[in-house]
């Protein structure tokens, strides 16, 4: 811990993009792990991973994940609550209802979700935006005026239809996350 006065070593971000979790291995030791392309296992793996490489797991601040062929969000990351910038794009999800697993990450600024599926449903920014109205950026993008005005609509017809995420382009709702 530096002395008062002293500022903190800078740690680089924990970046595992571009790490396709390889197929489950029997159970056995663990193996050392020598860089963050070894530590990435999935999200089984993200935990045990972080522990390896972080003291405080729990205060990490940006994770880059993309391009990994996720599907899901996991809930694993709702417990790195100290989150301000996480990267999916580039990935498999395609449900907009798993963004709301991201609703308790309350320091997140900046989301990455693009080149997922979801992003070609209708209203996929204002529905990502009423969720988390903390962000600054989604997709590398700031977020303006508009995008607030339009996020504020979403949430409001989402509460009287008391339904989950749109559905694509059909004004079908999509299934409640389970």
């Amino acid at each position: 811990m530096p002395s008062w006065g002293e500022h903190p070593p800078l740690v680089p971000p924990l970046d595992f993009s571009f790490l396709p979790a390889p197929a489950p291995r029997p159970p056995g030791p663990p193996r050392p792990c020598a860089s963050t392309t070894t530590a990435w296992g999935g999200w089984g793996g993200l935990p045990p991973a972080l522990e390896r490489l972080l003291v405080l797991p729990t205060q990490l601040r940006w994770l880059d994940l993309s391009f990994n062929r996720l599907t899901t969000i996991d809930p694993v990351l709702t417990t790195l609550r100290a989150l301000q910038s996480l990267q999916l794009h580039g990935n498999g999800i395609g449900s907009l209802a798993e963004v709301d697993k991201l609703g308790v990450l309350l320091r997140l600024r900046r989301l990455t979700l693009h080149g997922n599926p979801m992003e070609e449903q209708r209203g996929y920014r204002s529905y990502v935006l009423s969720l988390l109205p903390h962000l600054t950026s989604l997709d590398f993008t700031g977020v303006t005026g508009q995008d607030r005005q339009d996020a504020a609509t979403a949430r409001a017809q989402r509460g009287k239809k008391k339904g989950g995420a749109p559905g694509r382009g059909t004004g079908c709702q999509a299934p409640a996350p389970r």
